[in-house]
């Protein structure tokens, strides 16, 4: 179970690199990096999916 907690938290991680990554080169080139935005965003529903995930599991598992 707390290999899922860690997993779930890196996906924040990647989040916040990808959405680093677009506002770098948006600020340096002016160029809008649509494949890091759309990585950040599917990372940031990962993270909210697997966090739901995660609570039906243990829930399930408490009520046997």
């Amino acid at each position: 179970m707390k290999y899922s907690k860690i997993f779930q938290y890196a996906y924040i991680v990647f989040a916040v690199l990808f959405a680093y990554d677009a506002i770098a080169k948006y600020i340096n080139t002016g160029e809008i990096v649509y494949p890091s935005i759309l990585l950040a965003a599917l990372a940031v529903f990962m993270f909210f999916f697997r966090s739901r995930f995660r609570k039906k599991f243990e829930n399930k598992d408490s009520s046997k």
